[in-house]
This record gives structure tokens, C-alpha cells and sequence, in this order.
């Protein structure tokens, strides 16, 4: 088809069709002769360029012609030699304004432009035409655009590869599929139109006299990847550089498209890495532009990406926390995301970034919600918590990350220093109204209730069985990530409880006992703290324990979490109180907070299968409740203690609260035992003023009174919903690197994808849990969180035919075989897996 068919019939003659009347514009009478042979029985022409006023009147006749029902005219074409008027007082001064108004206009945008049209039409031999635009100012004649190519359509690259576009054949030059490969391997005859072709799409002069598809892949993935890194440049290339080939200007937008698909295509995406890998060595890419600050908008390769991560490094670091969003969001879908290494370390600039944007939005806030206690714990509950999920979850991105050459160091330390400013003023705050209002809060519920009031009278009915969750740690944050998580599976609700000090396991496991909040105290015996409940001591779990079977008997039963969940329970059906215990979290903390932060989402995906598998039991609800939170005090700097006060403290409970007697000071405040709700052998209470503890070295502690220590979740999930949500079946596949069955990184990426096999699966959602584990079923890898991993549950949420690149993380002394299954996270049924093997050396 000419370039004149193609306007005629492609684009004039369905804009007239459709709007029954058109206004064609043309300064350059550049399209008349087209517009005059749409001229028919059924299709007037009106010729504007004789009488202005003698073609107004035959298009308003031949207008009202149009419809009726005797011999009705299909459409009215206005020819103008004019340009097309823009403004509003050019069309009130253009008489033939209105007909377009009424109907349609050409050209109507810039895709109608002379240049656009031509692309449009002979799209395989853009760069060609954009050449001879460029050499002429007026534009080239129809007969100059038809020329281009000479009619080459590629028939023989189009056999070979089964494609019909240039875009096409040029992607699967660049990376074959399977039989495509084949197809390049078995003929020859191919390669002379292949360089033709790479002539009129690229200005590319192959230059090896290969004849084999390997020797012109290496010299075009070269060209193209080259072409678009120059194109990106806002400055000049080095001069070492100029000589390398490349493509004329005119040729930026099929590389670029080129590049795009094959970076977005998860079948090309593992060759492009490594072609780009190769190509930013071999040209030593790093070393020669690594003075330059501006690469433009495109990290085409991996030095690239680096340049940017340092760009919002330093928006982070400098406070100019726009320049660091608009850096991340730009490179939130980089190819150089799909290296596990990479991903770490924007999760980790993102998740500081969030950090520190998050506490100057609540410091400005904090001085609202500072007028008494219940303004100050409605703002944590509402709000303000969300400050130590943020950093729950960067302190676990640093956790995962190996700075091996001090790249994240200012990040890490901006982060930490603005959550410890707020953390501080936060705590002056909070000690403030705990030394005027005392502890716990009037009239909320203390964590000393809890049985009472939410297990006890359940259980007056007979028969109804209800599950008691003790997990120690389980800060207020979490309790909010574990709503969320439970309501997928059935109705729960989520309420404050305020915990008994001082926030340490053995006081706080004693408070959610029977009767604790009239009968617990705490006595000093042997120079140590006893808890005692109606005077029998409850310090150890088996005591704890006693004081249920004394109250219940046979209708009571205990196990640990995990032993429940993974092993074959046994519960006897006079069991109507199930007490489930955890102390993962604090175990985990206690012994290694650096590293183990990324554990406690286990602890939650444990309490989401017991659930599960409660409800099966017939258990009617479960009641879940924690001792004690945490303050994560990893900004810690060497000296930052607080000074002990004066007097007789022959408790000191995790340096963070101290029992007995004493003065107040400015670094301390001491009040009664009683009117922080401490009954028994002590007088006086000590705590620091601010968020540091009596001795050094802390990096994780409780004990004391602050938010994150004293305000816990309570969680209250009913597990008798009358009908649970039927479950559709679900495809879920795995790949790695298109195919690859051995991992070369600690921190491979797989690709998943939830297959759609269905019209009705379309809008599906589902969750999903990755685990990679050895062949006894030990987890021995687990996805990194952040990004499309929840941090909190290390689940992943695909919608229907969506595809996600999901990073894990290998554990460091973990060699062989091994498989990664995508499990249901409710019941930890498989939906498949997929069969690896380390390539590594541990």
C-alpha cells in the first residue's frame, strides 16, 4: 500500500464514515488529491479553496443532505488549504470551524502530523524515514516515502521467525525463543536479508562475516543496548567512547521499545541481564562514566541502576525525601530488581525512606495528641504505632543486608537517628502522664483482665471450646499485621490491652492468669522477683499451668504453639480451654536482635495455622493475648545509659525498670508501686525518663514503661463462622531464570505467576507462601521481605494472571538439593512446587 492509499483509505476515508462530515485542513495541499478521490455517488467534496463563500453554502446544502431518506448522502468532505485553527478566536473567525465542531477534523493531534502518518504506514522502516525528514524541511513527496525499502517486506526472516512486524523480527534477533533458535540454526538464508534489514530499521552495517545467528546477536545486542544508553545520555559520551558504533537519533524510538520489551518479556529478561552484564565489562562502562552524575532516565546497564541507588541515597541523607521517591518510583520495575542484591538494597533505602518520612510527619503531629494520656494512646493506636512497624521493618531490611562496602551506612544512620528523636519525645510525653495519671490507664482494659473478661464467662457454657494464645512479644504492631492476616480466614477483632509492669515474661505471663488482676503480687524471695497469684508462686510455666488445672481440671489442656501446629494433637474431648503457648518472638530477640527479626513472621504463620486447625477441632474461638511488647533500640550510640538513682533497688527488671526504694532524679522518675499497679513486698517503682535502659549494650529490651513495652493487642477470633468462603482451585506456577535448575546466589529470584484458566478466576486474589526446603521438609530459605512481600507475614498476593519477582533468601550454611513450594498459608497445603540445587560453595 502507497503512503497516499494509506492516508486515503487508513485514515480519511473511517474518520469520514464514522462522523459523517470531516474538515480537512492542509496549508501544504499536501492531501488534496486524496480527499477528492473519496469523492462518490454517496460522498460529497467540497472544494474551499475558490469562493469562501460559494463552499459555505454547498457544505451547509450538501450537509442537510445527509440522512435523508431520498438519495441521502453518507458524508460531506470540506476541503481547506489552511491550517487548522487553534485558539478560540481563530475558529470564530474560520468559517468552516463549526463543520468540524459538528463532525471531525484532520489533522486532529499530533498523531496526524505528516511524519506520524508515514510511521504509521511503513513502520518496519522508521528510522530510514526519519532520516529523509530530517534532511528535508518542507517533508519528503509520497513518492520519496514510497521508494524506502523498495518494497522489502523481510519474507524470509518473516518465515524463518514466524513474526509479521520489524519490532518483532528485531526482539527475536536479539533473543530467540526455543524454536525460533532452531529455525536461525537451520537456514542460511536468512542472514543477507538480516543485515538488510538491520540496515533499514538501525543504520546498522553489520560488520562480522558470520553467517551463524551467535556472531550476530553478540554484535547487535552491542549496537542496541549502546544505542539506547547514548540516546539516555543528557551529556556527552566520553571520549573513549565515540568511537563505539551506535544508532542515529532517528532510530531512538524502536531500540527503545525494543529494550523495553525485552526487559518486561520474563522470557528475555535472564538473556538481557546477561547480555548487558557482558556488554557494560567488555566496554568497561563503570570506569569510563563513572564521573558522570546525570545518565538520564534508563539504567539500560547494572552501573547504571548503582548511580540512581545513589541518587536516592542521597535524597534520603540530605532530607530532600521527593528527589528520593521520585527516584524509587521510577526504578520500582528496573530489570536490575530481578537480582536478589539489588532488591535488597532498595528495600532498604525504601524502607528508610518511609522511616524517616513517617516520623517528621508524626513528630509535627505529637504536640495534638500530647494533652493527657487518652489523647496520647488513641494517637499510638491509631496512628503513631505505625512508626514502630516501620521500623520493625527497616531495622529487618538491615538485618538482610551484607553493606559489604559501607554503601547504606548514612541511610542506616539518618533512619535510626530520626526514630530515636521521635521515640524520645514521644517517652517524655508518655512518662509525663504516667507519673500524674499512674498505670494502667482508667477504664481500658489492663492486661490483668483478660482472662476474666473475655475466657471466663465463655467457658460457663458447656461444651463451648475456646483456645487461649499466650505469645510473649507480641507488641502492639504486630497484633495489627495479625488482624489483618487472620481476617482473611473468618471474623476477628482486635482490641488494646495495657500491660502489667514491669513488661518482663515473668510478670507479664502471671498477669494473664485466672484471677490476676485481684490476686496477683509480686514478692522478693532469695533476692529475687516472685510472682505470686492468691499467694502460690506462677514464675515458671509449669506453675502457670497449675493455676488453670486447678480452676478447670480435666476441661483443661496446654501445648506449645508449634508442637500443636506441626504434631498430631491429642485433645481429649473433655478439653474445653486449649492454652497454646509461643515464645518464639522473645526468645529470638533476646539472643540475636541483629539478625533474628526476620523470624517472628513464623510466629504469626504458626498462630494462622493453629487457627485452621482449631477451628476443625471445633473449637468456637480463640483468644489470643501476649505479655509484653518491645522497643527495638538499635540507634544506640556507646554512653547512652541512664544514670541509677539513689536508693535500695534490689529488683532491676531487664534495666528498664528498677523495684524498691529511692529518690527521683532527672534522669529517673520513681513513683509507688501502687500507683503503677504493683502490689506486694515493693514500695517504690524506678524507670528512665527517656527510652534508655540502666546498662549499655541493649538492643532489644522490655521492662519498662513506655508504649512499645506496655501497650499489647488483644485479639479475640471467632472460629465458628457459619460457612467458610469456598475454595476455588488454584494454579500457581514457579520458573527460575526461564528454565535453570541451579541457583549460582544466596538470594535467587524466582518468577510466580497465578495461572488464569477461566473467564470466572478472573479478578481472583490469591495469598501464597513461599518456602524453599530441603528434602526432611526444614525451611531452608524464605523470601526476603518488603516490595511484593508482606513483611510481616512473608506472604505474596497475585491477582489472576499476574506475574511477581520474588527474591529468597538462602540460608548462609545451606548447600544441595532443595525444592520451593507455594503453600496455602492457612493450611500449608501446596498448590506446586519447584526442584533447585545450589551452585555455590558455603
Amino acid at each position: 500500500m502507497t503512503i497516499a492509499e494509506f492516508i486515503r483509505e487508513c485514515v480519511l476515508r473511517p474518520r469520514l464514515k464514522e462522523a459523517g462530515c470531516l474538515v480537512v485542513y492542509d496549508a501544504d495541499r499536501r492531501y488534496r488529491e486524496q480527499c477528492f478521490d473519496l469523492a462518490a455517488d454517496k460522498v460529497r467534496v467540497v472544494d474551499a479553496a475558490e469562493s469562501s463563500i460559494e463552499s459555505r453554502e454547498a457544505a451547509l446544502l450538501a450537509l442537510r443532505e445527509v440522512g435523508q431518506p431520498k438519495a441521502p448522502l453518507e458524508g460531506v468532505l470540506i476541503y481547506v488549504p489552511s491550517r487548522r485553527p487553534e485558539t478560540e478566536e481563530q475558529k470564530q473567525a474560520d468559517p468552516f470551524a463549526l463543520y468540524a465542531e459538528c463532525g471531525a477534523v484532520f489533522p486532529q493531534d499530533d498523531g496526524d502530523e505528516y511524519l506520524s502518518l508515514c510511521l504509521r504506514a511503513r513502520p518496519d522502516h522508521a528510522t530510514e524515514i526519519r532520516q529523509v525528514f530530517a534532511g528535508s524541511s518542507a517533508g519528503p513527496t509520497f513518492a520519496v516515502i514510497d521508494a524506502i525499502g523498495g518494497g522489502v517486506s523481510w519474507p524470509q526472516l518473516r518465515a524463518t521467525l514466524k513474526v509479521e512486524s520489524g519490532r518483532e523480527i528485531l526482539a527475536a534477533l536479539l533473543a530467540p525463543n526455543a524454536a525460533q533458535a532452531e529455525a536461525l540454526k537451520g537456514q542460511e538464508g536468512w542472514v543477507q536479508e538480516a543485515r538488510d534489514f538491520l540496515r533499514a530499521t538501525l543504520a546498522m552495517t553489520v560488520k562480522t562475516r558470520g553467517k551463524t545467528w551467535a556472531a550476530l546477536a553478540d554484535e547487535l545486542w552491542r549496537y542496541v543496548l549502546f544505542s539506547e544508553f547514548v540516546f539516555d545520555l543528557p551529556g556527552a559520551l566520553p571520549d573513549t567512547l565515540k568511537g563505539v558504533p551506535h544508532a542515529p537519533m532517528e532510530a531512538r524510538p524502536i531500540v527503545e521499545e525494543v529494550c523495553d520489551r525485552l526487559r518486561s518479556d520474563p522470557r528475555a529478561r535472564a538473556v538481557y541481564i546477561e547480555r548487558a552484564e557482558a556488554i557494560e565489562a567488555e566496554l568497561n562502562l563503570s570506569e569510563l562514566c563513572g564521573a558522570i552524575d546525570d545518565l538520564g532516565e534508563r539504567d539500560t546497564f547494572p552501573f547504571e541502576e548503582r548511580t540512581f541507588l545513589r541518587t536516592a541515597i542521597k535524597g534520603v541523607t540530605s532530607n530532600d525525601t521527593d528527589a528520593a521517591r521520585r527516584v524509587l518510583a521510577r526504578h520500582k520495575n528496573s530489570v536490575w530488581r530481578g537480582k536478589g542484591e539489588s532488591q535488597a538494597q532498595w528495600e532498604l533505602v525504601r524502607a528508610g525512606l518511609s522511616l524517616v518520612e513517617a516520623c517528621e510527619d508524626y513528630e509535627r503531629q505529637l504536640p495534638d495528641h500530647a494533652r493527657s494520656q487518652a489523647d496520647l494512646l488513641d494517637f499510638y493506636l491509631g496512628s503513631l504505632r505505625e512508626a514502630d512497624r516501620l521500623q520493625r521493618e527497616f531495622e529487618q531490611a538491615v538485618g538482610d543486608f551484607l553493606d559489604q562496602h559501607g554503601l547504606m551506612h548514612e541511610v542506616i544512620s539518618q533512619a535510626r537517628a530520626r526514630y530515636r528523636r521521635l521515640a524520645e519525645k514521644v517517652q517524655g510525653v508518655f512518662v509525663k502522664h504516667v507519673e500524674t495519671a499512674g498505670w494502667p490507664p482508667t477504664g481500658r482494659m489492663a492486661n490483668a483482665d483478660a482472662f476474666d473478661r473475655l475466657v471466663a464467662d465463655r467457658l460457663k457454657e458447656s461444651g463451648r471450646k475456646v483456645a487461649y494464645l499466650m505469645v510473649d512479644a507480641l507488641r502492639y504492631e504486630l497484633g495489627v499485621a495479625l488482624e489483618k492476616l487472620l481476617a482473611e480466614d473468618g471474623p476477628v477483632e482486635l482490641q488494646a490491652a495495657y500491660a502489667q509492669l514491669p513488661t518482663i515474661t515473668l510478670v507479664g505471663m502471671a498477669s494473664l492468669l485466672p484471677g490476676a488482676n485481684a490476686k496477683l503480687t509480686l514478692a522478693l524471695e532469695n533476692e529475687s522477683l516472685i510472682p505470686k497469684l492468691a499467694g502460690a508462686p506462677v514464675g515458671n510455666v509449669n506453675q502457670r499451668m497449675d493455676a488453670f488445672r486447678r480452676r478447670l481440671g480435666d476441661r483443661f489442656d496446654e501445648m506449645v504453639l508449634n508442637d500443636f501446629v506441626r504434631g498430631k494433637a491429642k485433645i481429649a474431648e473433655t478439653v474445653d480451654l486449649l492454652v497454646l503457648r509461643s515464645t518464639e518472638i522473645d526468645s529470638h530477640l533476646e539472643s540475636n536482635p541483629e539478625t533474628t527479626l526476620s523470624l517472628i513472621p513464623g510466629t504469626l504463620k504458626l498462630i494462622r495455622v493453629a487457627l485452621h486447625k482449631l477451628r476443625g477441632m471445633g473449637f468456637k474461638e480463640a483468644v489470643i493475648v501476649t505479655d509484653h511488647g518491645f522497643f527495638l533500640n538499635a540507634q544506640a550510640e556507646a554512653g547512652d545509659v541512664c544514670v541509677k538513682p539513689q536508693g535500695k533497688w534490689p529488683v532491676n527488671a531487664h534495666d528498664r525498670m528498677m523495684l524498691g526504694e529511692g529518690a527521683a532524679d532527672s534522669h529517673s522518675l520513681v513513683v509507688s508501686a501502687e500507683k503503677v499497679g504493683i502490689r506486694g513486698d515493693f514500695a517504690q517503682v524506678a524507670m528512665p525518663r527517656s527510652m534508655a535502659p540502666y546498662r549499655s549494650g541493649h538492643l532489644y529490651f522490655h521492662g519498662g514503661a513506655s508504649l512499645a513495652e506496655a501497650v499489647v493487642p488483644l485479639l479475640i477470633a471467632r472460629l465458628d463462622a457459619a460457612e467458610q468462603p469456598e475454595l476455588r482451585k488454584v494454579n500457581v506456577e514457579l520458573s527460575y531464570k526461564s528454565g535453570a535448575k541451579r541457583i549460582t546466589t544466596r538470594v535467587p529470584v524466582l518468577e510466580v505467576i497465578l495461572v488464569s484458566e477461566d473467564i470466572f478466576s478472573q479478578g481472583m486474589s490469591v495469598e501464597i507462601l513461599l518456602e524453599a526446603q530441603d528434602s526432611k521438609g526444614n525451611v531452608v530459605g524464605e523470601p526476603r521481605p518488603g516490595g511484593d512481600v508482606n513483611p510481616a507475614t512473608r506472604t505474596v498476593t497475585l491477582m489472576s494472571g499476574q506475574r511477581k519477582q520474588i527474591a529468597l533468601r538462602m540460608e548462609p550454611d545451606f548447600e544441595g538439593k532443595f525444592s520451593v513450594k507455594a503453600l496455602n498459608p492457612t493450611t500449608l497445603a501446596s498448590y506446586c512446587s519447584l526442584n533447585l540445587e545450589t551452585d555455590y560453595t558455603v
